[in-house]
């Protein structure tokens, strides 16, 4: 069946691995203690410190929640409250031109054709909604926001659970099967397939110098990059 409905990741499917381990997390990691210090009496931010505090054994200093915050950066940790600051931090530096979001080279040229085509573009990612549209308006390619037609994070779910993706099929409104969901992790594809969507494996020779193929696909169809999708 043709999809209706393109849903992509973005780290290591549109965008190199790479950037947001060199890049985007030693930002957010020597930034955190000062913006703690700065912001952290805002409602949006406190939010965030205290959900992190509860965790971590209920009422303790910034200073220790900026120093958890910290290691789970160095953890790659996939908790909600350090995506969202993360995506506070890094919203300075897309808007002081410290850096621009790592797109692929083929990925906003085909994005584009997809959506002059007629197909609704989602994200979802372990990135904040936020973080996403920050990606997306500030990279290499442009300001990419006006081709999403919606985002979605880890609020929504864990990306290796099946209900995620049948929460986000709800939330767009189309039945599951015609969703193609685009990932460089098996183990979310799986998810997906579970939950009826369509896959594509990007196995990115940047990323993944080894090929995955055989057994190790999961039984996903494997693309080495966007232009070898074919719907």
């Amino acid at each position: 069946m043709q999809p209706r409905v393109i849903l992509t990741d973005i780290e290591g499917t549109t965008s190199s691995i790479s950037f947001v381990k060199n890049v985007l997390f030693p930002y957010a990691r020597k930034a955190l203690p000062g913006f703690v210090v700065e912001h952290g009496q805002q409602p949006q931010v406190r939010r965030w410190l205290d959900a992190v505090a509860v965790e971590i054994g209920g009422a303790c200093q910034d200073s220790l929640i900026a120093e958890t915050l910290q290691g789970w950066i160095d953890q790659d940790r996939k908790h909600t409250a350090l995506k969202a600051l993360q995506g506070m931090i890094w919203e300075t530096g897309y808007r002081n031109g410290d850096f621009k979001a790592h797109l692929y080279p083929e990925v906003a040229a085909v994005l584009k054709g997809w959506h002059a085509a007629g197909l609704p573009l989602y994200v979802y990612s372990s990135g904040s909604v936020p973080s996403q549209k920050l990606f997306f308006g500030f990279s290499e390619g442009g300001d990419l926001t006006p081709l999403v037609s919606g985002w979605f994070d880890t609020e929504i779910g864990g990306k290796r659970e099946a209900d995620s993706y049948r929460r986000i099929v709800a939330s767009i409104g189309v039945p599951a099967n015609v969703v193609l969901f685009l990932s460089d992790v098996v183990e979310e594809l799986d998810a997906a397939r579970e939950a009826g969507l369509q896959t594509r494996l990007l196995d990115r020779l940047a990323d993944y110098p080894l090929p995955r193929s055989g057994e190790a696909t999961h039984g996903h169809d494997r693309v080495e990059n966007f232009q070898q999708i074919v719907l």
